[in-house]
């Protein structure tokens, strides 16, 4: 079963532009219309720029006209700090240009997830390692004044905890702190595991909390809350059914190459596929996620590099000494 089939039968999300990108030339063996795409190649990290240009890409990648930026970093997994601190010092740079900020600006910083749930508690560390100063910005130390910009910060929880919608919470507050810029961390779904923990994602879209995991809620963009909204995404979790499917594809592909089981192959059709599927995902159909074992170690670490990284592009006046001596 093809990959787009596969996600429209089982109504499954995929957060990640540039997968999605990918999906799409594949199928189509040709470029997407109303999209560009630029690749950076570094020591440690490819950069890929998708930009949705026109409404024509809007319909054709499913998401909002704008800028999608994917830091891939699968040496993040490396337990070398001299390489995460390449990593920081790249998310750090993107985050910059995007934010494209002035020296008085003004930034809330909102971690969405569940603390509880440690796949989804991204966003929650986040904001517990983040140099917050609003509160403190006329009583920083000496060696820092005139080096910081005002930011505050929330981790407002989801609906199953507070039973508010979380843009309820971040509206009220955007109301009253009246920021320049609302900046968004979430963890994601992601379409293959080799991105689990190692794609970062930037926009300045905005972001749909829970739509990885088919539990959409109201959205966090300029729209509905007023002002601009950047949003920072790691996938940490991916759909069994995409898992499912790939063994399946595997296996397949395995049939092709054998004479004597050729035959068999040509028996495979969509439906076919899809009622396996179905019976290996029940009772959960499109509801089962999966996770690595050891994502708690990946949330604390990949949390650090988000921290370090808006330390250093909201603070441009810190050095990468200072970030790493007043990050919480």
């Amino acid at each position: 079963m093809k990959k787009t089939d596969l996600l429209r039968a089982f109504n499954v999300n995929i957060d990640l532009a540039v997968e999605a990108h990918e999906l799409l030339r594949g199928d189509a063996d040709t470029e997407v219309p109303g999209v560009s795409m630029e690749v950076d190649n570094l020591d440690h990290a490819t950069v890929t720029t998708i930009k949705i240009l026109n409404e024509q890409g809007v319909q054709e990648m499913g998401r909002p006209q704008g800028t999608y930026i994917t830091i891939d970093v699968p040496e993040v997994h490396d337990n070398n700090y001299l390489t995460h601190q390449d990593i920081t010092k790249t998310l750090s740079d993107e985050l910059t240009e995007l934010m494209s900020l002035s020296e008085d600006a003004s930034i809330l910083l909102v971690g969405l997830g569940n603390w509880n749930a440690t796949p989804d508690a991204l966003g929650p560390q986040v904001i517990d390692k983040s140099l917050v100063t609003r509160h403190l910005f006329n009583y920083t130390p000496v060696e820092l004044q005139g080096k910081l910009r005002k930011v505050s910060a929330i981790a407002p929880g989801v609906l199953g905890i507070t039973g508010i919608e979380t843009a309820e919470i971040i509206r009220g507050i955007v109301e009253h702190v009246k920021p320049d810029l609302v900046i968004a961390i979430d963890a994601l779904a992601a379409g293959s595991l080799e991105r689990i923990g190692t794609s970062i994602q930037i926009s300045d879209t905005g972001i749909s909390p829970g739509s990885g995991v088919g539990n959409r809620r109201t959205g966090i963009n300029e729209e509905t809350l007023g002002c601009r909204v950047i949003a920072i995404g790691l996938p940490t979790v991916m759909n069994a059914a995409i898992i499912a499917n790939n063994c399946l594809d595997s296996l397949l592909d395995e049939l092709k190459t054998s004479p004597a089981l050729f035959r068999l192959y040509k028996e495979f059709s969509p439906k076919v596929f899809e009622q396996i599927l179905e019976k290996a995902l029940y009772p959960y159909h499109n509801n089962l996620m999966v996770t690595p074992k050891e994502v708690d170690s990946l949330i604390q670490t990949t949390a650090r590099i988000i921290a370090g990284a808006l330390g250093m592009s909201l603070h441009p006046g810190i050095s990468t000494e200072e970030y790493q001596m007043y990050m919480q």
